[in-house]
C-alpha cells in the first residue's frame, strides 16, 4: 500500500468539517433568540448537514476532491456568510456574532490549500476575506483578525503540502534509482561469472590456436572489452518506473525467495575437486537461501579468479566455520598472490570480478568479504555472512 505524507491532513480535514458543522449548529441552538429569521438559519443548516456529511468521501484523497466540489464547497461557505445578516438580528451582527457557517468556513478554505497549495490557499481564503467586509459592512479589529488568521494559517498549510509533495517525489526517485543500481550490480555479477569469462576463454584459446581460431579470439577480445566498459560505466539507462511496475518487481523479489533455509556445504559441495579442498563442519549450516547461494556464488568467482591467475594446477582450500552469529568462508590458494595495487587498476579497466562478484554479493546480504594478498606467499579471501541475512531487496520490502 503507499504511503502518502498528505493522505492524514486529508484524514483530519475530513473530521475538522463534522466537528465544525456540529459545533456551527450548536451556537445557532444556543442563540435561537437572537434571530429574527430562524426558519432561514434552519434551512441553511439543513443544506449544510447534508452537504457535509454527504461529501465526506470527497475530502478523502486529492484525486477525490476536484475542482467542481471545491466551488460548490466555498460556495456554500460565502452563501452561509451573506446569509447570516438575513437571519440574525442586527443587534447581534454588531456585536460580532458569529456567521452561520461559522469556523466551518475554514473547512473549505483548508481544502483548497491541500489540494493546490498555498497559490490556491490564497486565492480562496481572499474571497473569504472580501465577503465578510461585505457581511460586516465595515471592518472590525474581530474581523480583520479572524480573515488574517484563515489567510495565513491556509497559506502556510499549502506550501508545507507542496513542500511535502516535492520531498515525496525525490524519496521516490531516489528509491527508484537504488533499485536501478542494485539491478544493474547484480546483472554485472551474472555477467562476470558467465558471459565475460567465457569470452575471456575463447580469446585465449584462439590466440593459442592460431589461424581462423585468432580471428575469433580477437573479435572474443573485443566484445569482453566493451561489455566491461558497459558494466563498469553504468550505461544501463535509468527509466522512470511506474509504481505499479515498482511494486510488482518488489513482489517478484519476495517470491523468488524459498522458504526456510538450506545447508551451505551441500552448495559448496560441488567445488571439492583434486586441486580444491574443502573443509566444514560435521554438522549442517543453516542459511537463508538466498543467502547461501549468494556465498556460493562468491566462492566460485574466488575458485575462477584462482584459476585464471595461479594456474589450473594452482591448489585451493575452502574453510567454512560455523559461529553462533555469523558464517565464516574462507577460500585460500598457493598461488604468486596479487602484486600491491592490482585490485584498484582492475576495477578501474572494468574487471569487477573481486568488487561485484565477491564483495557486491556480501555487502547485499550485510555481511563482508576481506582479501588478503602477500605476493609469493598466495590470496585468501575471507567472506562473513550473519546467520539472519537476508536479500536486500527482501528488507526493502520488510520496510
Amino acid at each position: 500500500m503507499r504511503m502518502s505524507v498528505e493522505q492524514p491532513l486529508w484524514r483530519a480535514l475530513a473530521g475538522y468539517r463534522v466537528l465544525t458543522m456540529l459545533y456551527a449548529v450548536g451556537l445557532f441552538a444556543s442563540a435561537y433568540d437572537e434571530f429574527t429569521r430562524p426558519w432561514v438559519a434552519i434551512a441553511y443548516y439543513g443544506v449544510l448537514c447534508g452537504w457535509t456529511m454527504a461529501t465526506l468521501p470527497k475530502v478523502a484523497s486529492a484525486a477525490s476532491c476536484t475542482k467542481r466540489f471545491l466551488t460548490a464547497d466555498l460556495t456554500i461557505a460565502l452563501a452561509g456568510i451573506l446569509l447570516t445578516r438575513l437571519a440574525a438580528s442586527a443587534e447581534r451582527i454588531d456585536a460580532g456574532g458569529p456567521t452561520l457557517p461559522s469556523i466551518w468556513t475554514a473547512g473549505a478554505v483548508l481544502a483548497f490549500a491541500i489540494k493546490g497549495g498555498w497559490r490556491w490557499a490564497a486565492f480562496a481564503s481572499t474571497l473569504v476575506a472580501a465577503v465578510n467586509l461585505v457581511y460586516r459592512g465595515a471592518p472590525t479589529r474581530d474581523t480583520v483578525h479572524n480573515v488574517i488568521l484563515v489567510w495565513v494559517a491556509s497559506i502556510a498549510i499549502g506550501y508545507v503540502v507542496e513542500v511535502a509533495r516535492a520531498s515525496e517525489r525525490t524519496l521516490a526517485r531516489a528509491l527508484e534509482i537504488e533499485a536501478a543500481t542494485r539491478e544493474r550490480e547484480r546483472l554485472a555479477r551474472d555477467i562476470h561469472d558467465s558471459v565475460l569469462q567465457v569470452l575471456a576463454m575463447v580469446k585465449r584459446r584462439g590466440a593459442a590456436l592460431g589461424g581462423e581460431a585468432a580471428e575469433l579470439g580477437r573479435l572474443a577480445g573485443e566484445q569482453e572489452v566493451a561489455l566491461r566498459t558497459l558494466v563498469s560505466g553504468g550505461l544501463v539507462p535509468l527509466s522512470r518506473l511506474s509504481e505499479d511496475a515498482a511494486e510488482g518487481a518488489v513482489v517478484g523479489a519476495v517470491q523468488e525467495d524459498e522458504p526456510g533455509s538450506v545447508d551451505l556445504r551441500a552448495l559448496l559441495a560441488p567445488y571439492a575437486g583434486a586441486t580444491v579442498n574443502l573443509a566444514e563442519p560435521g554438522a549442517p549450516v543453516p542459511l537463508a537461501p538466498v543467502a547461501a547461494r549468494e556465498v556460493a556464488a562468491a566462492v566460485g568467482a574466488a575458485l575462477d579468479n584462482v584459476r585464471r591467475h595461479a594456474g589450473e594446477h594452482a591448489r585451493a582450500w575452502i574453510l567454512v566455520e560455523d559461529e553462533p552469529d555469523e558464517v565464516i568462508v574462507t577460500v585460500r590458494d598457493d598461488g604468486p598472490g596479487i602484486p600491491e595495487g592490482r585490485l584498484a587498476q582492475a576495477e578501474g579497466e572494468g574487471r569487477l570480478g573481486v568488487a561485484l562478484s565477491i564483495r557486491g554479493r556480501l555487502r547485499e546480504l550485510g555481511g563482508s568479504a576481506e582479501l588478503i594478498s602477500v605476493p609469493g606467499q598466495g590470496t585468501e579471501v575471507e567472506l562473513k555472512v550473519p546467520k539472519d541475512s537476508t536479500d536486500v531487496r527482501g528488507k526493502a520490502e520488510q520496510r
